[in-house]
């Protein structure tokens, strides 16, 4: 990458594009509707059960200008998710303020670790325990999402559900492959525990991105 390209990247007016797709919107509180996904590379938070590892290494992804991936967008949803990777590693700023102004709903999927930048309509924290949400993160977040995928994860719920702000929903949503064995827990701690909610990551039961 030359140092041109490199500034553009690190001012966030140049972003490390993996994909971008029309699909539904598979968990949380917005499943089930239409969205368009902006997948940014990079992340060196090192989630072994991660399903896209091919995102952690944002240089084998091409920096996009986001005021191409913004004129994509547009054209298909006025509902944008960005997600990664992590998508905080970049300065989301440039990005979301051309999102904005094209009248777009922004959405974010984030596991919090980075400084929270940007604008956002709607904010999806899933935190991870090797690197923790900011302070500002956790103020901001509108929805919890925390990856069930043994049982130590409910106690590590627990207290991520005590650093969100008071209107913050509360999901629990099982790791894909382990979802024969922690589902039933899930279901279990949710009837025992009713401010949680279940998140299924019904794309994959739909088979589709």
């Amino acid at each position: 990458m030359n140092q041109e390209v490199q500034e553009l990247v690190e001012k966030g007016e140049m972003l490390p594009l993996m994909e971008e797709f029309y699909t539904i919107q598979g968990e949380g509180f917005h499943k089930g509707t239409a969205a368009y996904f902006v997948r940014i590379g990079g992340c060196d938070v090192g989630c072994h059960w991660c399903d896209v590892k091919e995102s952690w290494n944002a240089n084998l992804h091409p920096p996009t200008a986001t005021s191409k991936i913004v004129e994509n967008a547009k054209n298909f949803s006025d509902t944008i998710v960005v997600t990664g990777g992590e998508p905080l590693t970049w300065d989301m700023t440039a990005l979301t303020t051309q999102l904005k102004a094209a009248g777009l709903q922004t959405h974010i999927e984030t596991s919090g670790a980075y400084k929270l930048t940007g604008i956002w309509d709607w904010i999806c924290l899933s935190p991870k325990k090797m690197k923790l949400p900011t302070k500002a993160v956790y103020e901001h977040a509108n929805e919890l999402k925390m990856i069930i995928y043994n049982k130590d994860d409910f106690r590590f719920a627990e207290e991520q559900a005590a650093k969100v702000n008071k209107n913050c929903i509360l999901y629990l949503q099982p790791e894909w492959s382990k979802r024969a064995k922690v589902v039933p827990e899930i279901v279990d701690y949710v009837m025992k525990h009713p401010k949680w909610k279940v998140s299924l990551q019904t794309h994959k039961y739909l088979n589709i991105p």
